[in-house]
């Protein structure tokens, strides 16, 4: 082993030639066992030793008779560690140097695609500027989101490529132009922008009072029972399904709801009273003294009656109107003893199945109930199929007062009168009804209206109004459902 010390290191060898190479103290002088003057090989930190690399140096004999000379090494070995650093940081270098240059590809070709996209832009400004027709800020905007994010680009590619690039300082010089060109364009074009502007600003003040109005509580205005100083239907509640009807899902057809007395307006009477799975025959009918009684189906007073037609039944102060089976006559029948006590022919009613609403056969004579009393809605072959309404006297069945509408009845799928405003309805899908038609008896007007009806069925038997509670009954393919009314005030 030769140990670099920039010093001598002492060799020895004994009489009968060479045998250990050893480190000794730090003298100058390596020692022999014999000669005077001794070649030495030279030696490599590396491989074997190279034939003829020798060299005489001139020794002396000590007191022992031992040989000594001296030989001077070099300071250091082959620098191995640093040749693998230098290879280590050319490997890196390399590396370095291909990422930088695949950054370098990469940006020549999106330069060489902004360069066309500057030339689409540059076309689009000139037919902007020679044509006499409009544009408006939507145009300029585009052209400005575009310009921007070229610019980016640009100044991302001269941070990175340096000053000097020729290519991107032209590029960077030609958006500037682009972005001057298209403000000096938008500032000039005075009809269009400054009029949409005044159109957008507009609509945000409308927007923003419209929130402003939707954002603040408002009251719903109540109106007790009985009352009508309202301005009628603002607005139907979801539905409400009470339950199936006690014959079961196959009596589709029939009516039910709950009997108004206006004498006695806390009392409770509720009655169903489904038809026949023909759709035409009334032939029993359910009553229940509270509403608890009719969910939980206790204390049901049931009758029969042998001559009920259609689904337009109505029960006002104890007693049951209905149309009497195959004729025009009104039947009135007394609750407490399930009997008939009179029978009137409606004048000039159809009868048989004529003119029913839609979707709902046998329902020639509708009954309704409000805050002035007993109606009916029927037509007339005077009247070509339009509804008709009459105003009748409870106890003697006389027609006090007769209104003819324009409403075409076999269109309408359902109908109800409010005080003395009659409200037709017609089906939007299975799921939706929507009142659409008023006739107000009091001024001789109707309107078209628009306010949605939630159903949970497809369609609608009978719709009965009831001023007790101000809620609709409706019969709804065999079930029975309730809506809530919200009425709107007289200036609404």
């Amino acid at each position: 082993m030769i140990t670099p010390a920039s010093s001598l290191s002492t060799l020895g060898w004994r009489a009968s030639g060479p045998a250990d190479l050893n480190t000794a103290s730090p003298s100058r002088r390596s020692a022999f066992s014999s000669g005077a003057a001794t070649r030495l090989p030279s030696m490599s930190s590396r491989g074997p030793m190279l034939p003829g690399l020798f060299s005489n140096v001139s020794g002396s004999l000590d007191d022992r008779g031992i040989c000594q000379c001296s030989v001077y090494l070099p300071d250091t070995t082959f620098p191995v560690q640093k040749v693998e650093k230098l290879e280590i940081i050319a490997q890196t270098l390399s590396q370095k140097f291909e990422s930088e240059l695949s950054k370098v590809t990469l940006y020549m070709k999106t330069v060489e695609l902004y360069e066309q996209k500057i030339q689409n832009l540059t076309i689009r400004l000139e037919f902007m500027e020679k044509t006499s027709g409009s544009y408006t800020e939507l145009d300029f905007q585009l052209l400005k989101m575009e310009i921007i994010e070229m610019e980016k680009l640009i100044t991302q590619l001269k941070s990175t490529l340096g000053e000097s690039n020729v290519i991107v300082e032209q590029l960077y010089v030609e958006i500037k132009n682009l972005t001057l060109i298209v403000n000096d364009m938008e500032s000039m074009d005075t009809n269009n922008i400054l009029a949409i502007r005044r159109q957008i600003v507009y609509l945000q003040n409308q927007l923003k009072a419209c929130e402003e109005h939707s954002n603040k509580t408002t009251e719903v205005p109540y109106f007790p029972p009985g009352s009508c100083a309202h301005g009628g239907i603002l607005n139907v509640s979801q539905p409400y399904n009470i339950q199936l009807n006690w014959r079961g899902f196959s009596y589709k057809y029939g009516a039910w709801g709950r009997d108004y007395s206006p004498l006695t307006p806390v009392k409770d009477l509720y009655w169903v009273a489904p038809l026949n799975p023909d759709a035409r025959y009334l032939e029993y009918y359910r009553l229940y003294n509270s509403y608890d009684d009719l969910l939980l189906h206790k204390n049901p007073r049931e009758y029969r009656v042998a001559f009920g037609e259609g689904s337009g039944t109505i029960v006002y102060k104890n007693f049951m109107y209905f149309n009497y089976y195959g004729s025009r006559e009104i039947a009135k029948l007394d609750l407490n003893t399930n009997t008939i006590v009179l029978r009137k022919a409606l004048p000039n009613a159809v009868y048989g199945n004529r003119f029913s609403y839609a979707g709902v056969a046998w329902q020639d004579m509708d009954f309704s109930v409000d805050e002035n009393g007993l109606w009916v809605i029927y037509s007339t072959e005077a009247s070509t199929g339009n509804i008709v309404i009459s105003k009748l006297n409870e106890t003697s069945l006389d027609v006090l007062n007769t209104w003819q509408t324009k409403q075409y009845k076999p269109s309408v799928s359902s109908a109800f009168i409010i005080c003395g405003v009659l409200y037709a309805t017609r089906t939007l899908n299975t799921r939706k009804e929507e009142i659409f038609y008023a006739y107000d008896t009091k001024t001789g007007q109707e309107s078209q209206i628009s306010i949605i009806v939630d159903k949970m069925l497809e369609t609608v038997q009978s719709i009965n109004y009831n001023p007790s509670d101000q809620k609709l009954y409706v019969y709804n393919d065999g079930y029975l459902i309730r809506h809530d009314l919200t009425f709107k005030s007289m200036l609404q």
